[in-house]
């Protein structure tokens, strides 16, 4: 309810379109553009390796490969900074990494990995969101193409512990969020009136079962980055 800037976490709300309310801006600089890159750069880059055309549905194979593998990728981490990082670290020095990759590791972890990278990376966005607002959050919609997959959702819920409510038809959030400001504008609703009309396809529940290798990962992960800062810096400033 009120203009508020974080410059130790890098959030921020600013006006919307509400009267007397202000939206929460937590960014993350690339979410699902880290599986574009793996399509695009690594799996189906076009050189002399090349061994076919990128097929159909390529993302829902992913979920389906991404979905036999154990939660934790056997070890695997991903950083998902391919663009630098805006919050809770304002860093464009910052870069993606594979670590702790073995032998034992196979294509199969690291599509696993992406995914939860892009997860550890919103659970660290989680705490410091939640001091910003002053309370708890127990639940998020998730919009955006990465919100077609059944399987992130999961993911998301058992990395961040809250519940992830899958929207309906999720690539249309921002088309549908103008739309009832507009309709707002025109007396056709109120937007007391808006959260009922948000169709959610599916809710996923934490899994217990998960809680202890995700908190262990989400450690090294974040020690990572501290670790790795300098480095970053100097290769990259």
């Amino acid at each position: 309810p009120y203009k508020k800037t974080d410059m130790s976490t890098f959030m921020a709300s600013v006006p919307c379109a509400i009267p007397d309310k202000y939206l929460m801006i937590v960014l993350q600089t690339t979410a699902g553009g880290n599986l574009n890159f793996l399509r695009d750069k690594i799996l189906f880059h076009k050189d002399e390796l090349q061994l076919g055309l990128q097929p159909e549905g390529l993302f829902q194979t992913f979920d389906r490969i991404a979905e036999k593998v154990p939660a934790g990728s056997n070890g695997l981490l991903y950083m998902p900074w391919i663009y630098g990082e805006r919050s809770p670290i304002d860093d464009r020095n910052a870069r993606a990494a594979l670590f702790n990759i073995s032998l034992e590791n196979t294509r199969e972890d690291i599509i696993r990995a992406f995914m939860e990278g892009v997860a550890f990376n919103n659970r660290w966005l989680l705490a410091p969101a939640e001091k910003f607002m002053g309370r708890k959050i127990t639940q998020l919609n998730f919009v955006g193409g990465g919100a077609k997959s059944a399987v992130w959702s999961q993911i998301l819920a058992d990395v961040m512990n809250v519940d992830i409510r899958q929207v309906s038809d999720p690539i249309q959030a921002n088309a549908r969020g103008a739309a009832f400001i507009a309709a707002v504008g025109l007396g056709f609703l109120a937007f007391k009136d808006i959260p009922e009309k948000v169709e959610i396809k599916a809710t996923f529940k934490p899994n217990p079962d998960n809680r202890a290798i995700y908190d262990k990962l989400f450690g090294e992960f974040t020690r990572f980055y501290h670790q790795n800062k300098a480095s970053y810096n100097r290769l990259n400033s």
